[in-house]
């Protein structure tokens, strides 16, 4: 029998100097890609040289080790200095001012959700131990997250928690603002849309300024039957954000 055959690369090994590079280049967490354009949707990435598919969205319960962990905030802010608490119930879930401080059971009508907080200050408030005793001063970033019956239902469920945070992208002079909506798609099923925030002083037209970067800001996050709201109070700029945002959504 003759015939020729071509045999798969040894184990961590590239299949072509080409693909190495171009991952290299699309990774997001490499730090030397081109950010998103605010506005617009990232391409769900295709299956990398090794062969291994795009994420899928979850399916089982969620749990506490769906959520943010202080590592993806470094090199930013070091972990050691962050600290974590955590609850089950209901409250408000980083739905400012401008969207009528809601619950998130006011705003759904469902069930409870894992609430968790990650603060440098070890003081809490004594009525949500989510929360920093000293405010955002001492907060670095509140999620709160939960499961659905079913994946539409997710998906639902965050469209109507980012619909209750765009009237935040549109304030008074002077007033706080967020900036335009970027969509993170890691899969079909495993979606992000984070908006930026920007303090009263760079608005001076009504909404956040062209060219500025955020310090900090929201994210509302889906991964199959999970949803779920990330508030950064860390004044994180675009680059971080992108990776906070993205380190959340691969977790949920």
């Amino acid at each position: 029998m003759t015939g020729r055959f071509v045999l798969p690369p040894p184990p961590g090994a590239d299949a072509h100097p080409a693909a190495r590079s171009g991952a290299a280049a699309g990774g997001a967490s490499r730090g030397t890609s081109a950010l998103p354009t605010p506005g617009a949707s990232v391409p769900t990435p295709g299956p990398s040289a090794s062969g291994s598919a795009s994420p899928t969205g979850a399916t089982g319960p969620l749990t506490t080790a769906n959520l943010l962990e202080p590592a993806a905030f470094g090199p930013d802010i070091g972990v050691g200095r962050i600290h974590v608490t955590d609850r089950y119930g209901d409250g408000n879930y980083a739905n400012a001012d401008c969207t009528g401080e809601k619950t998130l059971t006011e705003t759904l009508g469902g069930p409870g959700a894992h609430f968790r907080g990650l603060m440098t200050s070890t003081r809490t408030n004594p009525d949500d131990p989510t929360l920093a005793a000293d405010g955002v001063a001492g907060q670095v970033a509140r999620e709160v997250a939960a499961e659905a019956r079913s994946p539409s239902l997710a998906q639902n469920f965050a469209q109507r928690l980012l619909l209750e945070q765009e009237p935040c992208q549109e304030e008074t002079p002077g007033h706080w603002v967020y900036g335009r909506t970027t969509t993170v798609r890691l899969a079909p099923d495993v979606t992000a849309s984070w908006m930026g925030a920007y303090r009263g002083s760079l608005n001076t037209t009504g909404t956040a300024p062209e060219g500025e970067e955020p310090c900090g800001g929201i994210a509302v996050l889906r991964s199959g039957t999970h949803y779920g709201v990330l508030e950064v109070d860390a004044c994180l700029g675009t680059a971080a954000m992108d990776r906070v945002v993205r380190a959340a959504l691969s977790q949920l």
